[in-house]
């Protein structure tokens, strides 16, 4: 039987002892483990030398690499320096949807796998997405803090004041990819048009109709996105787009702040042109004090955690063990990525 010797650079939420879990279930193999409990998310996570969205710990991988065939992370900064000091290192996986936190061209150049694993938080983003769309179809927090303040609001059932039914609305969705998808499912079951923009998707499901980005902005009466951030959807809505939107429609992001210009956004909430908005991601994260989303009418917030839940960490480790398995037996993992 074949032992690896394996870093595990969990955190508290994809725990070390959810990989080894996962990793146990494997046949034919044992492994030498070493473990590392980086602090996210208790200290948030930024950039780490040339890399995004990592824990500041270096030194900390640097030590613990020595010898090491196999890491699984979630947040580790793979750096080009930690890579370097890393000779025996053949295959990393990181527990996410993109390794962003990985120089992967240094680890190419070095003959080092980088795998991701895409798929792990689909559900519960997708889940989370619809909550916030329904919390601001019915701008749940308003009526939340007239209890809180002692007030008994029955004048909110009027007219003028009420909100909207998913049922029979029609819903654009920005992206199609596994989030996308499944938040498709549920708007079709809840009785509204589904509609998708995704330069990507040549053909949607039956009860799906797909259309260019103006097309989707100017019928929908909920828009919610769910593409990638990339240099050509960086700010991809802003003033222009949202004027296309309906006077009264709903924008949710739960995919990345960069793909929104959220002034615009504050701006058309103001002036009644957005009946609501809800947002998970952000510009600047933490939201700075003083920023006009704190204010701002109508809002639906969540602190970046629309993918927070048991079954996301504990997917992560299977799926992570699924790629070990294909690296194991000479296959190319699910999530394989390359420079």
């Amino acid at each position: 039987m074949r032992t690896v010797t394996t870093l595990l650079a969990g955190d508290h939420f994809v725990r070390n002892e959810l990989l080894v879990k996962a990793l146990s279930s494997l046949e034919d193999v044992s492994f030498d483990f070493r473990e590392v409990t980086l602090p996210w998310p208790l200290t948030p996570y930024g950039r780490v030398a040339e890399v995004d969205e990592a824990s500041d710990a270096e030194d900390q991988l640097i030590e613990a690499l020595a010898g090491v065939e196999l890491a699984i992370t979630q947040m580790g900064p793979f750096t080009e320096r930690v890579l370097g000091s890393a000779p025996d290192l053949k295959f990393l996986v990181v527990c996410r949807g993109g390794p962003v936190n990985v120089n992967v061209p240094a680890a190419t150049k070095r003959g080092i796998m980088v795998a991701s694993t895409p798929g792990r938080n689909a559900t519960a983003a997708a889940e989370h997405a619809i909550a916030l769309t329904m919390g601001a179809l019915r701008n749940l927090p308003r009526l939340q803090r007239t209890l809180e303040q002692g007030e008994w609001r029955s004048d909110l059932y009027a007219y003028d004041e009420c909100g909207l039914e998913l049922d029979g609305s029609t819903v654009g969705l920005i992206g199609y990819g596994a989030i996308g998808q499944r938040v498709a499912r549920v708007m079709l079951a809840f009785g509204a048009q589904v509609l998708v923009a995704d330069p990507f998707v040549d053909k949607a499901p039956e009860g799906i109709e797909l259309v260019e980005l103006e097309d989707l902005l100017r019928r929908s009466d909920v828009v919610s996105l769910h593409a990638r951030l990339t240099d050509q959807t960086r700010g991809m809505i802003g003033a222009d787009q949202i004027a296309l939107m309906p006077r009264g429609a709903v924008l949710v992001n739960t995919a990345r702040g960069g793909l929104l210009d959220y002034d615009a956004t504050v701006d058309a909430l103001e002036s009644g042109q957005l009946g609501a908005a809800a947002f998970d991601v952000f510009p600047a994260e933490p939201v700075p004090a003083g920023s006009r989303l704190l204010t701002a009418p109508n809002i639906v917030m969540t602190p970046h955690l629309a993918g927070a839940t048991k079954q996301t960490a504990l997917r992560a480790g299977s799926i992570a063990a699924e790629a070990v398995a294909a690296y194991l037996a000479g296959k190319d993992p699910v999530g394989l990525v390359s420079a």
